[in-house]
């Protein structure tokens, strides 16, 4: 299944779609793309395949939001939880993680003529090496796009995320690159495997659990989450627009909790550059 695909949407739905334009499109979407294990139990397949499944809706589904002009998708495609699970569920995936970067990288003419650029969010420490050089060739060949944003959170959890973050942080005082004084939410926030994205504005989670699951619990602090009991291969073009319109109805009720961010001193800022910096040339030299 390829990562770009043609609209799937009938006439119909296109045309509720275009209705959805009218009123506030999120800019970013975040996913938890939960319940793939379960469809598989539901149609007596085996596990892979259920997954393999939940990658082609993922597939359909970034196609839904292009064609509603969602600029920034992140999805949650492995936690650092799933590494308690079976060596061979953990190997599964990561075999189709291998296969299916790979044809993104074939497709990289594709993903160019549509502007996507794909970020990885998490901790790179814990994945194979192979699986590492083909996530950072992702990265390089598409990092001059700015159309739309795809970030796959891999090998991530929200407290790992703000772990690192602590750590950054302290080191950057320890070492004097930061003072005391510079310490604020939006250092923490620059500081985050997510930078420089903005936080979601609406985060749908599908299978009916109502968590988390430790995927951005600092960014979604405002987002609008939306739960539904659809599994993820089930999720429908019309989910999706439900989700929207629901977004869309408590716009007014949650937007007035957002404010705008404060600005770095210039030493904070220059010590945001030197972390982000460091964190995108150890990919891109793997590459």
């Amino acid at each position: 299944m390829s990562w770009i695909r043609d609209n799937s949407m009938t006439w119909m739905q296109r045309c509720c779609a275009q209705i959805l334009t009218y009123g506030e499109i999120p800019k970013h979407v975040a996913f938890i793309m939960d319940g793939n294990r379960r469809y598989a139990k539901k149609k007596s397949v085996a596990k892979q395949e259920g997954h393999v499944r939940g990658f082609d809706k993922l597939a359909e589904t970034l196609q839904w939001c292009l064609h509603l002009g969602i600029k920034e998708v992140t999805v949650y495609a492995f936690s650092l939880d799933n590494f308690k699970r079976t060596q061979e569920e953990i190997d599964a995936l990561f075999d189709l993680a291998r296969e299916k970067f790979k044809r993104l990288l074939e497709e990289k003419d594709k993903l160019n003529e549509h502007g996507v650029c794909i970020n990885f969010v998490g901790n790179i420490k814990k994945l194979p090496d192979d699986l590492i050089k083909l996530i950072a060739e992702s990265m390089l060949i598409t990092k001059q796009n700015n159309k739309a944003f795809l970030n796959v959170a891999f090998s991530y959890t929200g407290h790992d995320e703000l772990t690192n973050a602590f750590n950054k942080i302290s080191l950057g005082i320890k070492n004097n690159d930061l003072e005391e004084s510079d310490l604020s939410v939006e250092i923490l926030d620059n500081c985050m495997y997510t930078y420089p994205s903005p936080p979601p504005d609406l985060l749908i989670r599908t299978s009916g659990e109502t968590r988390l699951s430790d995927f951005m619990i600092w960014q979604c602090s405002y987002s609008y989450i939306y739960f539904t009991p659809v599994l993820w291969p089930e999720f429908t073009a019309w989910d999706f627009m439900i989700a929207i319109f629901m977004y869309q109805s408590n716009f007014r009720a949650f937007i007035r909790y957002k404010l705008p961010p404060k600005r770095l001193s210039s030493r904070a800022e220059k010590f945001v550059e030197n972390v982000q910096q460091n964190r995108l040339n150890s990919l891109y030299t793997i590459a």
